[in-house]
């Protein structure tokens, strides 16, 4: 039995994710932001008899407080974590900064996965083939992204905004896999497909996106690259675009551009504490009278 981790896990791809793997007898954790999503995800459990290898914690992945929480609330229930599954992230039309300051792609397509990848960094550690598979786009050019204005507080646009999301994932794979040679991490874009497009949308974007929907793949079709990744993970970094891979020693997936983005990203997580206000403390959630899935 594996104990997998899923962010974005109460829905499209990582809700098929959680259940496939649930499936096959492994322990799920699924991180998202909406109880009720999370309850449930928890009925789907405890319908399938598997209760009690299921696990949702609530938290707004999008602040660093609860995102640091919800490492703690992992860490704590599970002595080992054999696979972290980064999937949650949103579109935003309009720059939007959460209640930390902080720009919501940024934080939420970058800066948790940071955070959940270096906080259960020792807990993966503990795993005989432990990996992290990050759902995020790889192979764009280095040249999107912007040093100097990481946070796109000028010439905002959405798509720009996950398109340097997606590239800033890449450098945090390079710097994981040098920092941690011993657990694999796996870059994996699925290509298009039939989620539920998180977002706010403008009223041109949302004409692209119902387009988009039209031609898009099927959820369960985005699978097997993630479910191979998590079985048989191979090198310390590996990339794949919609099933074929892709090569991670080229100049975009530069080691001193890696080591740039880790010094910034310390920094900027070592700037004024969030306000209190901003955050709560994430919400473990397990269907009545059952029990917490003991420690690996």
């Amino acid at each position: 039995m594996k104990t997998i981790v899923i962010t974005g896990g109460t829905d499209g791809i990582g809700r098929a994710l959680a259940e496939e793997r649930l499936s096959r007898g492994d322990r799920v954790m699924v991180i998202a932001r909406d109880p009720a999503k999370g309850r449930a995800w928890l009925d789907h459990a405890a319908a399938a008899g598997a209760a009690d290898r299921a696990w949702f914690v609530a938290a707004d992945l999008s602040l660093v407080a609860e995102t640091r929480k919800a490492v703690d609330t992992v860490t704590s229930a599970v002595a080992a974590v054999d696979a972290l599954v980064l999937c949650a992230r949103r579109y935003r039309s309009e720059r939007t900064e959460t209640p930390e300051g902080i720009e919501e792609n940024f934080a939420l397509f970058y800066l948790s996965r940071y955070l959940l990848g270096h906080g259960l960094a020792p807990a993966l550690a503990r795993a005989a083939r432990p990996v992290v598979v990050n759902v995020a786009g790889p192979g764009a050019e280095l040249g999107v992204v912007r040093w100097h204005d990481l946070e796109l507080r000028s010439d905002y646009h959405g798509g720009a905004a996950l398109g340097q999301g997606g590239k800033l994932n890449d450098l945090l794979g390079v710097a994981f896999a040098q920092r941690y040679p011993g657990i694999a991490y796996v870059l994996v874009h699925p290509g298009v497909t039939a989620t539920g497009f998180s977002g706010t949308y403008d009223a041109a974007t949302r004409v692209h996106v119902e387009a988009m929907r039209r031609t898009a793949k099927p959820v369960s079709a985005a699978l097997p690259p993630i479910l191979a990744a998590i079985d048989e993970p191979a090198g310390a970094l590996t990339a794949f675009v919609e099933g074929r891979r892709i090569a991670v020693d080229g100049p975009d997936f530069d080691p001193g551009a890696a080591a740039r983005l880790w010094a910034l990203t310390k920094d900027r997580l070592a700037g004024p504490a969030p306000a209190t206000t901003a955050s709560r403390t994430p919400d473990t959630v397990k269907p009545a009278g059952s029990p917490a899935p003991a420690p690996c």
